[in-house]
C-alpha cells in the first residue's frame, strides 16, 4: 500500500506510517496538475491545509481508499466527491483545540494592552508611554459566539482571569450553560453587553457576515473583537469603517476572507488592528499531535481495516454496508436539516424507527443522525466516532424507539427534538430504497429532497407568496432547482422550501423577510 504525504507534517507521523509497513512518498508543494498526475498510484493521502483534494483530484485517484487531514478543518477536501467514490475521509478533532484557545487568549491580552503596537513603536526608537493606555480584563464582559470545544476552553481560561463570561450558542441548553458557569444569552444581548467579543463558530450561510455594520451598531462603543475561527464571519469592509470611526476600539484577527491576505487589504493599514497569519493551530505540540494521530488512523485503516475519526463513514461490518448506507445518508441529512431549522438549546432527541427501518442495526444510524444534528454548529469537530460523546457533553439526552407497524411509508426514520419549552418533529424515508426524502415537518406533510443550498420559509398561505419569490430570484439571477410546499390548512401557516443553485447574501435574505406574508426565512446547506 502506498501513501502520499502532500503537505509538511511532523517526521514522527511519517515514521509511524513506515513502521506500519506502508510505502510512503513525501511530495510537498505540488501544483494541482502535478497532484492529479500522480495520485492514481496511491491508496492513502495525508494533507494539511495547503493541498486541495478537489473533485477533479479525487476522480483521478483510482486506487485511493483514505484521505487523512492532519488537523480538524476539512474545507480543502471535497467530502461529497470522496464519499461517492467510497473514500474514507478522516481528520484529527481536538488535536489543536488547546492551541487555538490559547491563541485566542493571547490575542485578547494583546488587544487589551496594545502589545504589538507598543513593541513596534519602541523598535522604531520611540518611547510613547501615554499613547498605549490599555484596559484591564478583570471584571470585563467577554461574549463568546459559539461554545464548542474551542469556545469552551476559551471560557474556562477567561473565567480564570475573573472575566464575566456570556455566550451565544443555539445548541447549548440552559442547564448545560449553568453547569459551565456561563450565562447563555441571545446574540443581540451578547452584542449589547460585551466589552470583548470572540468568535468560535463555523462559517455557514447563517454565520457568513455575522459581524457587519448592522450588528456592530448593536455593540457597545469601543468594543474589541477577536476572530480566530473562520474568515468571512466578519464583513471586513464594515469592520474597517467601524474601526476608523472608533465604534470598535480594536480588532485581533487570525483569519481573513481571502488568505493569504493581500497587501492592500485596508485592515492592515489600521494601527488598532492586530493580525496573525492563521496561526491558531501553529504550535509544535499541536502539529506533532495531529501528525501522529492522522498517521495512526491511516495505518489502522489501510493495514487493519479499522476506521477511526472518519467524517463520512461509521464503523460498521463490511457485510452490512450495502444495506445501511442509504439509511445512514437519510439519517445524517435529516439531522442536518433539523439542526438548521430548529431554534433553541437542544435538551433531548429521540430517533424513531418505523417499518423496515426498525429491523436495522440502528446503532450506527443513530450516530449518523447525531452527527448530522451537531455538525451545523460544531462543523468539522463532529464525526461518526465522537458524535454520541459530544451530545452527552452538551447535555442532550438521546433515545431510540422502534415500531414494526407501517403508516404511509414502508420504512421511516423520525427525529423528535426537544428544548426546554418546545418540541419539533422531522421525518424522512427512502424513495426507490436509496434516495432520501423529508416527508414530514411537525404537522406539515412535505416531499423534500435534502441536498444542496436551500431556503426554508414560513409564510401565510395567501396568493402572491410564490410569485413574489419567483420574481425575486429571477431578478437576482438565482436559479430555482426545486420547490416544495406544505400547509396546515387553507389560509393558515404554510412552509415553502426552495432548492437554489447559488447562495443568497445576508442582504437578499433580509429582502425576502420583508416580503408580504413571509413570516421567517432560513438559509440551509445540505
Amino acid at each position: 500500500m502506498k501513501v502520499l504525504v502532500s503537505d509538511k507534517i511532523s517526521d514522527k507521523g511519517i515514521e509511524i506510517l513506515k513502521k506500519a509497513g506502508l510505502d510512503v512518498d513525501v511530495k510537498t508543494g505540488m501544483k494541482p496538475e502535478e497532484l492529479k498526475a500522480c495520485i492514481g498510484e496511491y491508496h492513502g493521502l495525508v494533507v494539511r491545509s495547503a493541498t486541495k483534494a478537489t473533485a477533479e483530484i479525487i476522480e483521478a485517484a483510482k486506487n485511493l481508499k483514505v484521505i487523512g487531514r492532519a488537523g480538524s478543518g476539512l474545507d480543502n477536501v471535497d467530502k461529497a466527491a470522496a464519499s461517492k467514490k467510497g473514500i474514507v475521509v478522516m481528520n484529527t478533532p481536538g488535536g489543536n483545540t488547546i492551541t487555538t484557545a490559547e491563541h485566542s487568549i493571547a490575542m485578547l491580552f494583546a488587544l487589551a494592552r496594545m502589545v504589538p503596537q507598543a513593541t513596534a513603536s519602541m523598535k522604531a526608537g520611540k518611547w510613547e508611554k501615554k499613547k498605549f493606555m490599555g484596559v484591564e480584563l478583570f471584571n470585563k464582559t467577554l461574549g463568546i459566539v459559539g461554545l464548542g470545544n474551542i469556545g469552551n476552553q476559551v471560557a474556562k481560561k477567561a473565567q480564570g482571569l475573573e472575566m464575566v463570561v456570556i455566550a451565544y450558542d443555539p445548541f447549548l441548553s440552559e442547564d448545560k450553560a449553568k453547569a459551565l458557569g456561563i450565562e447563555k444569552v441571545s446574540l443581540d444581548e451578547l452584542f449589547n453587553r460585551s466589552d470583548f467579543i470572540t468568535i468560535h463558530t463555523p462559517l455557514t450561510p447563517e454565520t457568513k457576515n455575522l459581524i457587519n455594520s448592522e450588528t456592530i451598531g448593536k455593540m457597545k462603543n469601543e468594543v474589541r473583537i477577536i476572530n480566530c475561527a473562520r474568515g468571512g464571519i466578519i464583513n471586513e469592509k464594515d469592520l474597517y469603517e467601524a474601526l476608523k470611526s472608533g465604534k470598535v476600539a480594536g480588532a485581533a484577527l487570525d483569519v481573513f476572507e481571502k488568505e493569504p491576505v493581500e497587501s492592500d487589504n485596508p485592515l492592515l493599514s489600521l494601527e488598532n488592528v492586530i493580525c496573525t497569519p492563521h496561526l491558531g493551530a501553529a504550535t509544535e505540540e499541536a502539529q506533532e499531535n495531529v501528525a501522529i494521530a492522522v498517521a495512526e488512523q491511516i495505518a489502522d485503516y489501510l493495514v487493519r481495516g479499522t476506521i477511526r475519526n472518519a467524517v463520512n463513514f461509521p464503523s460498521i461490518p463490511a457485510d452490512q454496508v450495502a444495506r445501511l448506507q442509504p439509511y445512514l445518508n437519510l439519517a445524517e441529512k435529516l439531522g442536518s436539516f433539523a439542526a438548521q431549522v430548529f431554534e433553541g438549546g437542544i435538551t433531548g432527541v429521540t430517533i424513531e424507527y418505523t417499518g423496515d427501518a426498525s429491523e436495522l442495526n440502528t446503532a450506527p444510524v443513530t450516530i449518523a443522525a447525531l452527527k448530522g444534528l451537531l455538525t451545523p454548529i460544531l462543523e468539522e469537530t463532529v464525526n461518526f466516532v465522537n458524535a454520541p460523546f459530544i451530545a452527552k457533553e452538551r447535555g442532550i439526552e438521546v433515545k431510540e424507539t422502534k415500531s414494526a407497524g407501517t403508516g404511509d411509508y414502508q420504512s421511516m426514520i423520525a427525529l423528535r427534538i426537544k428544548a426546554k419549552d418546545k418540541e419539533r418533529y422531522f421525518a424522512g424515508t427512502l424513495f426507490s430504497k436509496k434516495d432520501p426524502r423529508i416527508v414530514q415537518i411537525d404537522s406539515f406533510a412535505v416531499e423534500i429532497v435534502p441536498e444542496g443550498i436551500m431556503l426554508f420559509i414560513y409564510n401565510v398561505d395567501k396568493p402572491g407568496v410564490i410569485g413574489n419569490l419567483g420574481s425575486f430570484f429571477g431578478k437576482n439571477n438565482i436559479n430555482i432547482a426545486r420547490m416544495h410546499f406544505g400547509r396546515e390548512s387553507a389560509g393558515g401557516t404554510a412552509i415553502s422550501v426552495m432548492s437554489i443553485d447559488s447562495p443568497v447574501t445576508a442582504r437578499q435574505l433580509g429582502e425576502i423577510r420583508k416580503m408580504p406574508n413571509v413570516l421567517s426565512v432560513k438559509a440551509l446547506n445540505l
